[in-house]
């Protein structure tokens, strides 16, 4: 039995936040489908490094108004190209896919060349809601800029 918060939240997530193995958090995009959550990682893909070949992960999925409802522990299952579960999720996916190039038949037969499908069931009671209000740092990235300085084209007065 799913905890009904977890239900409902899943239920409208195109969105989650999974952390594999204790580390950061990264934001995927997922179908929702038979009280799981579907997720394509690979080359061309998502990245989120030792998903496919993890056990469990942990799951977060936000509100209706962008802010975190609940975090929960998920069992991973990979899902293989052919079997009976692949034909009914990866072309619904694919065809869920934004800018995917062709169609969604090629984009799924590429997935299974090259990608992992992993189903996310979740798998015990949501974390405990915390005081604090789940705001971290930034992640160091080479997209950042330096800030300088506003550039002004007249000189200001003192007074």
């Amino acid at each position: 039995m799913t905890h009904p918060l977890v239900e409902e939240a899943a239920k409208k997530a195109a969105v989650a936040w999974v952390s594999v193995g204790g580390g950061l958090a990264r934001a995927v995009w997922c179908l929702p489908q038979d009280g799981r959550l579907h997720v394509v990682v690979g080359p061309g893909e998502q990245d989120l490094p030792g998903l496919a070949e993890a056990a469990t992960a942990t799951v977060t999925l936000r509100g209706d108004h962008g802010g975190a409802v609940v975090t929960y522990p998920a069992q991973v299952q990979r899902i293989e190209p052919g079997s009976e579960q692949w034909d009914a999720v990866a072309v619904t996916l694919a065809g869920k896919r934004l800018n995917s190039p062709g169609t969604a038949e090629l984009l799924a037969a590429r997935w299974g060349r090259e990608c992992a499908l992993v189903a996310l069931t979740p798998a015990g009671d949501p974390a405990p809601a915390g005081d604090d209000s789940g705001r971290a740092e930034p992640r160091p990235s080479p997209a950042a800029n330096a800030t300088r300085k506003p550039f002004r084209l007249h000189r200001v007065r003192r007074r």
